[in-house]
């Protein structure tokens, strides 16, 4: 595939670039601008280096699947018995959307759990119309007073009869044959949890676009460049399967974070299993269209993780105790604290450097080779995906706009998380687009 040597030529000329910010360097006297550079050096390595590990990593394990499903080792007919439990609170809009697209699944021996937490809506009443029994699959509704998301999926394990578990958000719809796809990777017994990937179903403006384009990077080259190690550190609330027998050994679900489907992984890579990855089983899913919505959002996800963190954060300095959630729980410190606030520094640093060393063009051309990368990683993770490869050019947008508002979102949330401030589960309101 010609994009793939693109990306690594592109990479080098990156390494390239980083380098020459030493004649910056050597222009200032001023120890300030000095150490700088260095860390805009150092910061910039890292970045690279992560980018062509993810890149390859990604085409491994991109190989390793189509080579499984040549020799037909990956679809083998499996006859777990899967319980989908949906958690649903005032989602009244979505619910018969997504229920009725897991009556739809192709896998036969199932069945499917709504928990009504404690709706104010109609979700009881309009999930409860769909109530069904069958010699292979069931779909049952529970209501429960309201306790939050973790709690209602616990509720629903308890009355499951599968020894799979999957949990599918309310506000999401599932491709056909999503659980037939992500069935058979726990005929490994080290597996206990399977990711799916999720994809923006309105794409009806430039913010949601972004997010589309943000959620097929992220899962194409980020979650399928992890899944090759058996290390993917997130496995999503709108899509995810897991082994009942690990979860239950691992306490469930707990309540005391932001982000109970990070908290959930993170016990399980503790405890040694393997965290893999379907790209193919889709979950399709609301963005946010407005951007305070998407700015609350990443404020919370963002607070959830780092709580999620803290509450792990052991394993940070005893990597010999725990090597891989070491690594999952450092790279997420990168990705959540350390990346954001380098990229809103840098480009304030790079305006500064523009305006005090006259090395604005040099500047210019490094923004720009930047953005082509962008570009490139974005029509790799299309075409692997078959999506439309218009979405690429908002990779520019993407750079100049989109993830700015993102990173400040995440300083903003990492200061209140460290300041310990209150927060509330801030829910976003569905309009049944899905």
């Amino acid at each position: 595939m010609w994009i793939v040597p693109l990306m690594l030529l592109l990479a080098v000329m990156g390494i390239y670039a980083v380098f020459n910010l030493l004649d910056i360097y050597l222009i200032f006297d001023t120890w300030l601008v000095k150490f700088g550079v260095i860390v805009l050096f150092v910061m910039s390595l890292i970045i690279i280096t992560r980018y062509l590990f993810l890149i390859l990593f990604s085409m491994l394990k991109t190989i390793q699947k189509s080579s499984d499903a040549k020799q037909g080792g990956l679809y083998d007919h499996s006859e777990h018995r899967v319980s989908i439990i949906v958690p649903a609170f005032n989602e009244e809009n979505v619910i018969v959307s997504s229920v009725s697209s897991l009556m739809r699944q192709s896998y036969r021996n199932l069945e499917i759990i709504v928990v009504d937490d404690g709706s104010k809506d109609r979700t009881y009443k309009r999930a409860k119309s769909l109530e069904f029994e069958g010699s292979e699959r069931s779909l049952r509704v529970l209501s429960k007073p309201n306790g939050g998301k973790a709690r209602a999926i616990n509720f629903g394990m308890e009355h499951a009869t599968g020894d799979l578990i999957m949990v599918v958000d309310a506000d999401s719809a599932l491709s056909i044959n999503a659980v037939e796809l992500m069935v058979p990777y726990f005929d490994d017994a080290e597996v206990a949890a399977v990711a799916g990937s999720v994809y923006v179903s309105n794409r009806d403006n430039t913010l949601t676009r972004l997010q589309a384009l943000e959620y097929i990077e992220g899962l194409n080259m980020v979650r399928n460049g992890q899944a090759f190690l058996k290390l993917v550190n997130i496995v999503p609330g709108p899509i995810g399967v897991f082994r009942k027998e690990a979860v239950m050994a691992v306490g469930g679900y707990d309540s005391d974070t932001f982000a109970e489907d990070c908290d959930l992984t993170l016990k399980l890579i503790e405890r040694g299993h393997k965290i893999e990855f379907e790209p193919d089983a889709l979950a399709i899913t609301e963005a946010p269209e407005q951007l305070l919505d998407l700015i609350k959002q990443r404020y919370r996800w963002t607070r959830g993780i780092l709580q999620s963190i803290r509450k792990h954060s052991g394993y940070l300095w005893r990597p010999r105790q725990n090597r891989s959630m070491s690594f999952v729980l450092w790279y997420m410190l990168f990705e959540s604290i350390f990346w954001p606030f380098f990229d809103v520094w840098g480009n304030l640093f790079f305006l500064y450097l523009a305006v005090k060393s006259g090395a604005s063009s040099f500047i210019f051309y490094w923004w720009i080779l930047y953005t082509v990368m962008d570009i490139a990683g974005a029509l790799y993770c299309l075409m692997i995906t078959r999506e439309p490869l218009h979405l690429a050019w908002y990779a520019v947008l993407y750079r100049l706009y989109f993830i700015t508002v993102i990173n400040i979102s995440k300083i903003f949330a990492t200061m209140e998380e460290w300041l310990q401030l209150d927060m509330t589960w801030g829910k976003l309101d569905r309009k049944g687009k899905i």
